[in-house]
Protein backbone atom coordinates (compact mmCIF):
# COMPACT_ATOMS: atom_id res chain seq x y z
CA UNK A 1 0.00 0.00 0.00
CA UNK A 2 1.10 3.28 -1.31
CA UNK A 3 1.28 6.51 1.05
CA UNK A 4 -1.84 8.52 0.54
CA UNK A 5 0.32 11.39 -0.02
CA UNK A 6 1.40 10.33 -3.05
CA UNK A 7 -1.85 10.03 -4.54
CA UNK A 8 -2.55 13.53 -3.10
CA UNK A 9 0.17 16.05 -5.09
CA UNK A 10 -1.34 18.54 -7.33
CA UNK A 11 -0.26 19.25 -10.88
CA UNK A 12 0.62 22.41 -10.32
CA UNK A 13 2.27 24.15 -6.98
CA UNK A 14 0.86 28.10 -6.32
CA UNK A 15 3.66 30.24 -6.63
CA UNK A 16 3.95 33.27 -3.76
CA UNK A 17 2.91 35.94 -6.71
CA UNK A 18 -0.40 33.96 -7.46
CA UNK A 19 -1.34 32.95 -3.93
CA UNK A 20 -1.24 37.01 -3.04
CA UNK A 21 -3.07 37.27 -6.22
CA UNK A 22 -5.96 35.32 -4.77
CA UNK A 23 -5.86 37.03 -1.44
CA UNK A 24 -6.00 40.32 -3.52
CA UNK A 25 -9.00 38.99 -5.59
CA UNK A 26 -10.86 37.71 -2.29
CA UNK A 27 -10.15 40.86 -0.45
CA UNK A 28 -11.53 43.21 -3.73
CA UNK A 29 -14.46 41.33 -3.63
CA UNK A 30 -15.55 41.46 -0.40
CA UNK A 31 -15.11 45.11 -0.66
CA UNK A 32 -17.47 45.30 -3.43
CA UNK A 33 -20.04 43.55 -1.51
CA UNK A 34 -19.49 45.22 1.57
CA UNK A 35 -20.01 48.79 -0.19
CA UNK A 36 -23.14 47.88 -1.81
CA UNK A 37 -24.78 46.46 0.86
CA UNK A 38 -23.75 49.68 2.70
CA UNK A 39 -25.13 51.81 0.35
CA UNK A 40 -28.68 49.52 0.51
CA UNK A 41 -28.81 49.91 4.18
CA UNK A 42 -27.78 53.66 3.61
CA UNK A 43 -30.38 54.16 1.51
CA UNK A 44 -33.33 52.53 2.93
CA UNK A 45 -32.29 54.05 6.52
CA UNK A 46 -32.48 57.32 4.96
CA UNK A 47 -35.50 56.98 3.12
CA UNK A 48 -37.53 55.43 6.32
CA UNK A 49 -36.21 58.92 8.57
CA UNK A 50 -37.77 60.96 5.75
CA UNK A 51 -40.95 59.20 5.15
CA UNK A 52 -40.80 59.50 9.30
CA UNK A 53 -40.11 63.17 9.41
CA UNK A 54 -42.37 64.83 6.52
CA UNK A 55 -44.93 62.15 8.52
CA UNK A 56 -44.44 64.33 11.71
CA UNK A 57 -44.64 67.74 9.80
CA UNK A 58 -47.78 66.93 8.54
CA UNK A 59 -46.56 66.70 4.71
CA UNK A 60 -47.58 63.01 3.98
CA UNK A 61 -50.89 61.76 5.30
CA UNK A 62 -51.25 59.15 8.30
CA UNK A 63 -50.64 55.51 7.21
CA UNK A 64 -53.10 53.02 8.55
CA UNK A 65 -54.27 55.45 11.27
CA UNK A 66 -52.03 56.49 13.08
CA UNK A 67 -50.99 59.99 12.72
CA UNK A 68 -47.57 61.25 14.15
CA UNK A 69 -48.06 64.79 12.96
CA UNK A 70 -47.42 67.05 15.95
CA UNK A 71 -46.84 70.67 14.00
CA UNK A 72 -50.35 71.41 14.86
CA UNK A 73 -49.28 70.57 18.60
CA UNK A 74 -46.54 72.89 18.76
CA UNK A 75 -47.86 76.15 16.48
CA UNK A 76 -50.68 76.17 19.82
CA UNK A 77 -48.11 76.15 22.09
CA UNK A 78 -46.19 78.41 21.33
CA UNK A 79 -48.78 80.74 20.40
CA UNK A 80 -50.07 80.54 24.14
CA UNK A 81 -46.93 80.49 25.24
CA UNK A 82 -46.48 83.90 23.54
CA UNK A 83 -49.81 85.29 24.15
CA UNK A 84 -48.82 84.40 28.07
CA UNK A 85 -45.33 86.37 28.22
CA UNK A 86 -46.89 89.35 26.21
CA UNK A 87 -48.01 91.96 27.71
CA UNK A 88 -51.91 92.55 26.66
Amino acid sequence: MSHRMNEIKPAHHVTKEECQEMIDDAIRQHNRNASIISMFLGITFLALFVDGFFRVIGMIPPFMGIDVNILHEVIDRVKEEVFRVLPS
